[in-house]
């Protein structure tokens, strides 16, 4: 990401990924050696690192997380960009405030993740 409307418009297509709740969607985001650190990872996947490495994890857990909250739904309420990375921010159905810092690499897709939760 190197300009504000590319960051917008990433961070719209993402969003739309997952309300649609179409994991191939989600995935297409994601490189394959992709790395995601998340307090819901640990909690879902009884990992305390909360650590998720690769493509094939993450899609299960993705997968787990899509079963786990049928009703997900996210409403995009920021985006900031940086040299090769940006920042999401949105709230879900039950109204928890997300920021998820992600990196990219030279193909476009996101090569590490961590997310942060409000209460």
């Amino acid at each position: 990401m190197t300009t504000e409307a590319d960051a917008k418009h990433f961070a719209h297509r993402y969003i739309a990924a997952w309300n649609s709740h179409d994991l191939d969607a989600i995935m297409s985001h994601y490189a394959q050696d992709v790395v995601l650190i998340s307090p819901t990872a640990a909690r879902l996947l009884e990992d305390p690192s909360g650590t998720v490495r690769g493509d094939a994890a993450l899609r299960n857990y993705f997968k787990c997380g899509l079963e786990a909250y049928p009703n997900l739904h996210f409403e995009l309420l920021d985006v900031m960009f940086g040299l090769s990375s940006i920042v999401v921010c949105f709230k879900n159905q039950k109204g928890t405030k997300t920021a998820e810092f992600m990196e990219f690499g030279k193909e476009g897709r996101v090569t590490r993740v961590v997310a942060n939760y409000s209460e």
